[in-house]
Parts: structure tokens; sequence; C-alpha cells
């Protein structure tokens, strides 16, 4: 382990300003010391610049800084863009994550990655783009300081490689550290795809997003909020691309998995607790910045399709509820979360410009600025100016960037390459104050962050800390809140002791149909497993339907049956008709059950992605039944059809739901 300079002195004080010393450390600069206080000289030029003067206000530090960096430096530090890790092959070739035939490591992927395709609708791009850079040259030739971390790694790898890449950074003519962005990594999820979660980790594992809100314990969400931030601090990450405020009022949309349900104001609490849980009441060395998405809300989507893709571009709000929409983002903003993401969708209505929302000055400029008063910074979600342009189709690259910019989005996701970003500028389309207005506030969410004093971390530590003992007691108290106890018709539940059961978990992954079923014996005390149905005094029958991931869509009508969504509704029945069953159903999205015994199943569960221990703890009463359903379930397919997309299932008036918004039992 290379030498490191650390200087730690508890108080001091100066002519400026009494102030404790932070810890330094110091891989690439000088040390400065003006008596007995100790400072960065992170430019290496010998003398104590005011960006590295810890005693001054951030916004002089901020400013001194933004006069010292070139244009070229500034529109590098607009642009976030995936990192990949030695290794990863993320989004190369279509590989989703690092290949089974690689290792990932510390070490930096040097190759470009220049997509002609986009990733999303698989059709050609107008002009190639290079969504990752090699990690050298994007630092040391492009000036990237932001970046998004896809790949899954043990906790010492992804240490190391933090600390590297930060030693990169600070050998640069300024010394401006990096930040590391991820999605979630700490959910048990179905659709793990790049860009929504990174699924299951090294990291305490959690219920999904729509558990956590089944739980109904704030508490519990701080403190889920509160242990993540600490894992994620412990490797380096310290940027959320995460959570969504979005309400799933529309059942059929493809990102329900990462919601916090359909109503307004519980997904206010939830954020509430998310964002003051990882960021603290205000920034500081021990927070990790949210970014709170998709502004104005991504849930209405026009029959549900999603707006990574031409045929989902639209939102609508056919039952006037756009101010529901935007309610949890007042809380978000309430809250403090750091920096707020735009969604693709373009408004549909003449009332809004009919453009995506990152090119909506309606929408970003006067609502979520003036309005609402946000002063965060506006993240781009990844790639609308290559990729999905909706509403400015056509408009140059360069125009594009243009209004964007002159909406009010500060950072650009989903390109590594500023060549033409620094063209816009030159052109005369945007000032260079209008650049510098965005530049000083991602500079400021380094410097409350203390990235400029200390971006290294402790490799042990972060071993130490990443799904410690204290840590997963938490998770596991969660996974057995999130379920919900739906019906109990014939008191089935809880089960006796020594019952025998047959435990059988049908997940169509898509590849082979006969892969579907597997069944379970786990060693649990009390139960009695058996390998088959008719050895058993009951049968307990875990579902979890996919579509086969939001990135699979092909824009056909979707249909929320059991049917429709890879699960055998007749090896379910046949097993329903042929022994006492009790049905666990993971719910992803508001599915239909109206096909597994006329919808009359008398023992029903919900669970949002949580364990196999969690549910039997359930079933057997070692933990009793407190979920609520976080959305109401549609009665019907037809029932689906006919909803209001922006208005949740409980208030869409009588026949619609079957199981209800709140609705959960207990023994």
């Amino acid at each position: 382990m290379k030498s490191r300079v650390l200087i730690a002195l508890l108080f001091a004080s100066s002519s400026l300003l009494a102030q404790t010393q932070p810890v330094l450390i110091a891989m690439k600069s000088p040390t400065l010391r003006v008596g007995k206080l100790s400072f960065k000289d992170l430019n290496k030029n010998n003398k104590l610049d005011k960006y590295e003067d810890w005693r001054l206000p951030v916004d002089v530090r901020v400013k001194d800084l933004v006069s010292q960096m070139t244009l070229e430096e500034k529109l590098g530090f607009m642009l976030i863009s995936t990192t990949r890790m030695g290794g990863d092959q993320v989004f190369a070739n279509g590989v989703q994550g690092g290949s089974p035939k690689t290792t990932i490591t510390e070490g930096f992927n040097e190759e470009d990655l220049v997509q002609n395709t986009n990733m999303f609708t698989r059709k050609p791009l107008a002009s190639p783009n290079m969504s990752a850079a090699g990690t050298t040259k994007g630092v040391t030739q492009f000036h990237l300081r932001h970046f998004i971390l896809r790949a899954s790694a043990s906790p010492e790898i992804m240490a190391k490689w933090s600390n590297n890449l930060q030693e990169l950074c600070e050998s640069s003519r300024l010394g401006i550290p990096a930040i590391v962005a991820s999605n979630p990594r700490n959910h048990v999820t179905t659709d793990a795809s790049v860009g929504l979660s990174v699924g299951l980790t090294a990291f305490s594992k959690w219920p999904g997003e729509l558990g956590l809100a089944a739980m109904r314990d704030f508490d519990l969400t701080r403190k889920f909020a509160e242990t993540a931030a600490k894992e994620w601090r412990a490797v380096g990450l310290r940027k959320g691309y995460m959570y969504m405020a979005d309400l799933a009022t529309e059942p059929r949309w493809g990102r329900v998995e990462g919601t916090f349900g359909e109503d307004a104001d519980l997904t206010s609490n939830m954020i509430t607790q998310i964002v003051l849980g990882f960021q603290g009441n205000k920034l500081s060395n021990t927070s990790v910045t949210m970014t709170t998405k998709h502004f104005p809300g991504g849930g209405p989507q026009v029959d549900g399709q999603d707006s990574h893709f031409d045929w989902g571009k639209f939102a609508h709000y056919p039952g006037g509820m756009f101010d529901y929409h935007v309610k949890p983002f007042k809380a978000a903003i309430a809250a403090g979360t750091s920096a707020i993401m735009p969604y693709y969708s373009a408004p549909k209505g003449k009332e809004f410009e009919e453009v995506g929302f990152s090119f909506n000055k309606a929408m970003i400029g006067d609502l979520l600025q003036g309005k609402l008063g946000f002063q965060g910074i506006i993240n781009s979600d990844t790639g609308p100016i290559e990729m999905m342009p909706w509403g400015v189709e056509n408009l140059s690259i360069e125009e594009r960037y243009q209004k964007a910019l002159n909406a009010g989005v500060d950072i650009f996701s989903g390109a590594a390459d500023p060549t033409t970003l620094i063209e816009v500028v030159k052109k005369g389309l945007i000032k260079e104050e209008r650049i510098n207005q965005s530049v000083a506030k991602l500079l400021k969410e380094k410097f409350d962050l203390g990235l400029f004093e200390n971006p290294y971390v402790n490799v042990e530590e972060a071993v130490k800390t990443i799904g410690n003992a204290e840590a997963v007691a938490s998770a596991n108290l969660a996974l057995r809140k999130s379920i919900v106890l739906l019906r109990n018709d014939e008191k089935r539940l809880p089960l006796a002791k020594n019952t025998k059961v047959y435990f059988e978990t049908f997940f169509q992954s898509g590849r082979n149909a006969g892969e579907a079923i597997k069944v379970s014996k786990p060693n649990y005390p009390g139960l009695e497993f058996v390998n088959t149905k008719e050895e058993a005094d009951v049968v307990l029958l875990w579902l979890v339907p996919t579509a086969g991931g939001l990135f699979s869509s092909q824009g056909s009508k979707i249909d929320l049956n059991l049917s429709k969504n890879r699960i055998d509704v007749n090896h379910v029945n046949e097993i329903l008709h042929a022994k006492p069953t009790i049905v666990a159903i993971n719910y992803s999205n508001p599915w239909v059950i109206e096909e597994i015994d006329k919808g009359k199943a008398t023992s029903v569960i919900a669970t949002f992605g949580t364990t196999q221990d969690a549910l039997l703890d359930i079933v057997t009463g070692a933990y009793k039944p407190t979920g609520k359903m976080p959305f109401t379930t549609p009665i019907s397919q037809a029932a689906v059809e006919a909803n209001k997309s922006d208005v949740p299932g409980h208030m869409e008036g009588g026949g619609y739901g079957l199981f209800a918004f709140g609705h959960g039992l207990t023994y």
C-alpha cells in the first residue's frame, strides 16, 4: 500500500476563523503549513489558494476555483458517465455487467466505449456516442470528475479502486477530486437491469423499495438509509442515483418496482426519511448525496410504456392530477436533496410544451427552480441528448444541449466526451456565465462533502463495514416487516408445528421454461419439508412473475395477467385443487390474479423483494405479518386498461381494486 501523508490535528485557530483542523490525506499534492494548520496544495503552486483553504466559506472557495478552471475543464466537469473497473464490461457488446470470463479488479478499464446504436431502442444513433471513456483519458484529457459505477465487486476491490481513481484525479492540474455515483445496491429486486438497480451485492440486503413502503415503519426506513450510507461511504460511493419519488399510479409501468407505491403522502414520507438518512440534516463528510428522480413524476406513462423508448415517450394526466405527482418532490426539496433528475418523458397535452422534461423550461426553470425554489443540481437522466430527444428530434446535438441548458440542466448523463458541449459555448449558443452557474453548483457539492480535504477511504474499514452484523440484523427485520398477508380465509396460517410442507418457487427467467420450478427443503425448525406435493399437508407456492425486465420491451401491449408474465397458471391451479395451498406472490407490479382459482385462492401473501427465511417466518408465525399494501391491485385486465394513468388505485372508484392500498392482515 502506498504511503500517505496523514495530518489530523484536533483543534487549531487562525487569524481567519477558529475552526477544527480536518483530516487531510494527500497522495499527489504537497501540503502547506500556516502556523499550526495544514492544507493541501492541490494545484502545486507552493501557495495557499482560496479554494484550498478549508477555513473559508464554501462559496468563496467555489468562486476561486471556477476562476481558475479552463472552459474545457468546466465542460468536462458537466458530464457524468459510466466508469468501468478493470475487467468490467458493462454495456460492451450487450453485456450487462462484468463478463463471467473476467474478474473485476481495482485497476482501470482504459478502453473507450463508443456506441453507434441506441442501447435501449436498438436503433442506429444519428452520430456515434462515447458513453464511457478509458479512465485515465477521461480524467486527464476530458477532465471528467463525475462517474457512475455500475459494477459489483468485493468491498476490498471497490475501496482500492476508489482510492486509485482519487489519486489519479489529485495528480491533475487543479487536483479536483471525483465523485462516484451508483444506482441502488441494497435491495432484493426482480429487475436488476443496468441503470435500475445493481441487485444483490456484498452490501446489506433489504427489501425492494415497494417492500420498504409496505413496512409503514419510517424509523426503520431512516435506519435503512443511514446503514446503507455508511456502507456506500466506506467504499467511496458518495452520490446515489436514487431514490424514485415517482408514483405507481399506472400499474403497467415497467418501473413500479423501484417506487414507494401509488400514494403521494406515503411516498413523501419515505423520500423524506431516505434523504435525511443518506445525507443528514445538511451535507458533510459523512453524507451520501441523493439524486431524487424522476421529476415531475415518471409514473403516468401512456399505456404504461416507458420513455426510454420512442413508443413510450409521452406522460399524460387524464385525471388532472399533475400536482399530485409533484408532491413527493416537494418533500425531497424540503429534506434537502442535493440533486433532482428529470425523466425522459414529454408531457402530452395542450397545456405543456411537448418536449422531454430535460428540455422543458416550464418544468425545470419555471416550476422546479422558480415555483418550488429548488436551488440544487439538475442532473439529466442517461442519454436524452443522444438517445431520447423526445420532442426535439429535429434539433442538432448542439441545439439540444442549448435547449437543455436554457431549461436549467446542470450536468448531463450518458456522454463521456465533452467536445460537442465545448463547441456549444465556443459558437456562442450558450454563454460561459451560464456554464459557471452549473459548475459552481457541482463544486459546492464536492466541497460540502469534504472531498477536497479527503476523498480517500480505509480499505480495512470498508471490509468491516459492508454487511456487518448490525446492518444484517436491521435488514432482516425489514425483510419480514415488508411482507403483507392478503388473505387467510380458512385460517390456514400460521402453520402448525411439524406440518409437512412442499415448498416450490416458480420463476421463469425466459431462458428455459423447464427451469421455472425450484423445490426447496430448507433447514428450518418446526416444519418438515418434503419432495413432492403428494407427501405434503400444505403446499407453499411462491410465484415470481416478470415481464422480462424493463429493457426487454418491444412496445407491445402490456398485460398484467399472471399468464402473460411467465407464470404457468395451469400448473398453479393444479396444485391449488390438489392440496391446501398458500400462494405467495412477488409484486413488482400490481399483478392481476383472476386466473388463479378464478381469483379466489384462500391463502395469499404479497412479497416485494424478500428472502426465503423471511417468508417462512411469516407463514409459521415466528414473525406476525404487519405489512400494508403500497398500491392497489386491479381486479382485472379490463380495470387496468380503463385506469387513469395519473390517478392512484385507491382513487379510481369502486370496481377497480381487488386488494386495496393499505390492506394487510395479521394473526
